[in-house]
């Protein structure tokens, strides 16, 4: 026998007082043919919020697992050239259209 389970989830709706030039934002969003409301505009804005919150917390938590390999010396210490030389590289690569790795953005 299949049971089939239906979930009804409540939507709230939110009232949220907007400034005239968020208002005029919006609507030259929904004006550009992309998104057909405003709704979809602010919800794609909230979506890339999350992804970027996401990118935050990697990166803090990259930068405290460095941090703690510095405190057990398992750290390399750079020259100010070495770091000059990385710099010069991934520009260079950037000009030149190369993708960064997954491990550098997370």
């Amino acid at each position: 026998m299949i049971c089939i389970h239906h979930v009804y989830l409540m939507r709230w709706r939110m009232h949220i007082n907007l400034s005239p030039e968020i208002e005029r934002y919006l609507q030259t969003k929904v004006g550009t043919g992309f998104y057909s409301n405003a709704s979809e505009v602010v919800r794609d804005a909230i979506r890339r919020m999350w992804e970027e919150d996401d990118k935050l917390e990697k990166l803090r938590d990259a930068i405290r697992q460095g941090d703690e390999q510095i405190e057990r010396g398992e750290g390399i210490a750079y020259s100010a050239s070495q770091l000059d030389k990385i710099t010069e590289k991934a520009l260079d690569n950037a000009r030149n259209g190369k993708k960064i790795g997954a491990n550098v953005t997370g």
